[in-house]
């Protein structure tokens, strides 16, 4: 193509174009554009390729914690297609019916539920959930996805699908807080109330906590990056001081505590819970 269109040798040698793989390159201005580099792949992809999994995930905007960053488009192609992965593309072989399909960013892509479906067979349950959750609070429905988990109901990550679902939650505010709160489902702690509002015994607001048990006076809170800033740090603290003058028991975990030491975090919890 790059020679019917009187490119030459030279000019795709030139720095400031990549190549993505054999015959496949892309201005390096646009490198980091997502669906620039989609269309670069499927200019060279077979006809009736769907962009799916993580790429599709990527499109409809779902963070997904704990995955290491994936440079390669993801693509979803009939059963017997003969087409190869190459270093710039992932290749999936799976069925796709019309309603498994939509465009975005005039890109044909795997719906939301359909992500969701394809996800489940290759994301640990921490970070299916938070998927899910995200899915549910922007995308989707839980009588979507239960409906398309019907539709497939033995293929790849159904048991996965279904336990990450019944435990899905679209108020969830953030992915982390997805993680440890499946980190808490599977420890066997008691179901928190999610973005709990706390109010004193006159009715003014002290503070919205992301995971309470209301009838033990226990809060526990994801702090984010975010919360090292100092005006959100001062906040937080003058909001702890409130509460915990209120007879609530405050527990605040971050990144390094939910990942690096989890029997730690469910030890906290369990012991202010009296479990």
């Amino acid at each position: 193509m790059a020679r019917e269109a009187g490119i030459t040798d030279k000019q795709l040698r030139h720095r400031d174009v990549v190549r993505l793989s054999r015959d496949t390159y892309l201005p390096r201005s646009v490198l980091r554009d997502l669906p620039a580099r989609i269309a670069a792949v499927l200019l060279t992809a077979p006809a009736g390729a769907v962009v799916s999994h993580l790429t599709a995930a990527a499109l409809w905007g779902l963070a997904i914690p704990l995955q290491v960053e994936e440079p390669r488009i993801h693509l979803t192609v009939a059963p017997g297609s003969a087409v190869r992965a190459r270093v710039d593309r992932c290749i999936h072989r799976s069925p796709m019916t019309p309603d498994d399909v939509t465009t975005r960013l005039d890109l044909a892509l795997t719906t939301p539920e359909r992500t969701w479906r394809d996800l489940a067979a290759a994301l640990a349950p921490p970070a299916l959930l938070a998927v899910t959750d995200q899915l549910l609070g922007f995308w989707s429905t839980r009588d979507g996805l239960d409906s398309q988990l019907a539709s497939h109901p033995s293929r790849r990550g159904s048991a996965r699908a279904r336990a990450v679902l019944a435990v899905a939650d679209a108020r969830a505010e953030s992915p982390m807080e997805s993680v440890l709160r499946w980190i808490l489902h599977e420890a066997g702690l008691p179901a928190p109330v999610l973005q709990y509002v706390v109010r004193s015994a006159a009715g003014e607001f002290l503070g919205r906590a992301d995971f309470a048990w209301p009838d033990r006076k226990v809060l526990v809170e994801f702090d984010g990056d975010v919360h090292r800033e100092r005006d959100v740090f001062v906040r937080d603290a003058r909001r702890q001081n409130a509460l915990v003058a209120t007879g609530w028991t405050v527990l605040r975990f971050t990144s390094a505590d939910v990942l690096g030491r989890p029997e730690d975090v469910i030890a906290q919890i369990r012991r202010a819970l009296g479990e």
